[in-house]
């Protein structure tokens, strides 16, 4: 196992484009296995229709899920909360907000 040293300033490769979760669950694990949401769903235990809405971007991977993801697809829990991680915080940046004054 890889650790990460967690410090005040980690962040993420910016000149990565942003991807959520959605879209690295379908296009990195479903497809190569030729998995559908149903047979992801019996696999994990996260009902069919929340995996669809985690493809359509329209559900964040809680850790429950990202649990449960992880045992399934040989990955990290860790990894499916940093992908939404990384989303939850580009949405608001991608928005136009006004600098805050003293």
């Amino acid at each position: 196992m890889e650790l990460i040293q967690l410090t005040p300033h980690l962040d993420v490769d910016p000149s990565q484009p942003l991807r959520t979760p959605g879209e690295i669950l379908l296009h990195a694990y479903l497809i190569p296995q030729a998995l559908n949401p149903a047979r992801l769903a019996r696999r994990t235990g996260i009902p069919a229709h929340h995996l669809k809405a985690f493809l359509n971007g329209t559900r964040p991977i809680a850790p429950k899920a990202a649990i449960r993801l992880s045992l399934a697809l040989d990955t990290t829990a860790f990894y499916w909360l940093a992908l939404q991680a990384r989303c939850d915080l580009e949405k608001p940046v991608l928005r136009t907000y006004r600098p805050i004054v003293d």
